[in-house]
């Protein structure tokens, strides 16, 4: 079929112009080799016409097969809810994130996970109803749902309803490491340099589970080692956590160069989320072939297979028994980064853009629009 005998997929370009966290790097580096793929001459060579649709001032991100247009002159839900709906009203909308347009039935949305449900606690009251109900209307009426795992698709069906047949299953990526430049400086600036330290990256909200880590550091007391915290908060979203403790060093915010080069100096990653839909900062940790020390959130567990080392988050004393085990086994830490290595190649941004256009070219290719 010729591509200009199918409707047109507009993508929802609301993410470009929020801050990078999760789902925002699941956006960008899965578009970048969506566009990519698009090349003239490629597998996808008939697929249809595809247009980013974005609010005013949104930068341009510069694609070289998919236009961009700047539309509209609301911003935010209030942009997504009306005029984003209106121009894409003669295409197929494909968003990255959970979040689309109430009023324009013929679209593709991303679940990542169910935490308004899952974890209610760690969102305020607001965001937790708006999305439940948004979430549930959408896969409710749209021909096909993404997750991006197949713990998120359970978890689509289990807590938003959606149909086992009516969701495709995509993959996550670490490859966006490659192209950043470690900054090591972020070593001196807090004496990091040549020292032992275990990293943790996360928000601070009540799910990522911060706490666990503190009363594991104070069960090791004087044995605990040097834990570097790095990531920020959004306040609107998540409820505040404030745990602490004098093993702990709080960095705030980081750009991704410190990040990359925390990744490589880190004697190893602890991740202790309650709950997660993915998790991309274990991804990266086994990447840049730092061991990783995972909860046994089923997500974290489908991502980092046989390659790390778990705990139950509730048990804080499971997370300083592990420490205790990896800090006294010189031969586990690179045993460890071998593994994470291999089982980081099994991902790639790239496989994610496949899986996209595929489940996106299937949508496009039924015959008609949905009632």
């Amino acid at each position: 079929m010729a591509a200009h005998s199918k409707p047109p997929l507009f993508i929802n370009g609301r993410f470009l112009g929020q801050g990078v966290t999760g789902i925002q790097r699941y956006a960008r580096e899965t578009l970048a080799c969506m566009d990519d793929q698009l090349a003239p001459g490629g597998a996808y060579r008939n697929f249809a016409p595809v247009t980013i649709l974005a609010p005013q001032g949104t930068p341009d991100p510069g694609l070289r097969h998919i236009r961009f247009q700047h539309v509209g002159r609301l911003s935010g839900h209030a942009w997504e809810q009306t005029e984003l709906a209106w121009h894409a009203r003669r295409g197929l909308l494909f968003t990255f994130a959970f979040a689309g347009p109430l009023l324009h039935r013929w679209q593709v949305t991303t679940v990542h996970d169910a935490g308004v449900v899952r974890v209610p606690e760690a969102y305020t009251a607001k965001f937790r109803l708006w999305y439940n109900f948004m979430v549930r209307s959408l896969v409710k009426h749209s021909p096909l749902t993404v997750a991006v795992s197949q713990f998120s698709k359970q978890e689509a069906i289990a807590c938003f309803g959606a149909k086992a047949e009516r969701i495709g299953v995509t993959t996550e990526g670490w490859q966006h490491l490659d192209k950043i430049l470690a900054d090591d400086t972020i070593l001196d600036k807090h004496q990091l340099r040549g020292q032992p330290f275990v990293l943790a990256v996360s928000s601070a909200n009540p799910n990522k589970n911060f706490g666990s880590i503190v009363k594991a550091l104070s069960l090791l007391g004087s044995k605990a080692p040097r834990c570097v915290v790095a990531g920020a908060t959004n306040s609107a979203v998540f409820q505040q956590t404030t745990e602490t403790s004098e093993h702990m060093v709080k960095l705030g915010y980081v750009s991704d160069g410190e990040l990359k080069a925390l990744y490589q100096n880190a004697s190893c990653f602890v991740f202790p989320s309650f709950y997660e839909g993915f998790g991309i900062p274990p991804l990266e940790a086994m990447a840049s072939g730092c061991p990783v020390i995972a909860s046994t959130a089923d997500a974290v567990k489908e991502t980092c297979g046989d390659a790390a080392l778990y705990f139950d988050p509730h048990r804080p004393e499971q997370l300083a028994q592990r420490l205790t085990d990896f800090f006294k086994d010189p031969a586990l830490a690179p045993a460890m980064a071998q593994a994470g290595r291999a089982r980081a190649a099994q991902y790639s941004w790239q496989r994610s853009a496949t899986l996209n256009l595929d489940l996106l070219q299937a949508v496009l290719s039924q015959r008609g629009r949905p009632a």
